[in-house]
């Protein structure tokens, strides 16, 4: 059984490496374009299409979005050695079919191994949910342009509860 993550394993997810602070993508598939080709770049997979078709097939059974503009595009892939996490800020958002039907800002991805000694995959997907609760700290996230600031922003108290 999966014990809850703690908000310092959380900010821990993060990695510069894998910040995106402005999204070049200009729809769903074009986002996911985007992280599977960072992933690819930075060394975490080295198949593109077998991420990119995982993640394709994960949004076909529904979007990932889960409102207030936020998506997690997730899913598990021999491809992924370890839980793998980015974020992607698109600041005029994207239509991303949302059950708010409002366009998505802010995109956090999870790629994971089938077999994951840590079990981190389903904490982190509901710790994206339970941080992102709060309209200040989503806010907050929307207006950083670096990664300091994305992490500052993780850490404030004001806006994480």
């Amino acid at each position: 059984m999966e014990r809850p993550m703690t908000d310092q394993e959380f900010v821990d997810l993060f990695k510069e490496e894998l910040y995106i602070s402005n999204l070049n993508a200009r729809n769903k598939q074009e986002v996911l374009e985007e992280f599977a080709d960072l992933l690819v770049h930075t060394g975490k997979i080295s198949n593109r299409s077998i991420v990119l078709d995982m993640l394709t097939r994960r949004e076909r059974l529904g979007s990932t979005a889960i409102g207030k503009g936020l998506a997690i595009p997730h899913g598990r892939t021999l491809m992924a050695r370890d839980l793998i996490v980015a974020f992607g800020r698109s600041p005029d958002g994207l239509d991303y079919d949302a059950p708010d039907d409002q366009p998505v800002h802010l995109f956090f991805l999870i790629v994971a191994p089938y077999r994951e000694r840590q079990q981190r995959y389903l904490p982190a997907l509901g710790k994206i949910a339970e941080f992102f609760q709060g309209e200040k700290l989503r806010d907050k996230i929307l207006q950083t342009e670096h990664f300091e600031e994305f992490i500052d922003a993780l850490w404030s108290k004001e806006g994480a509860r």
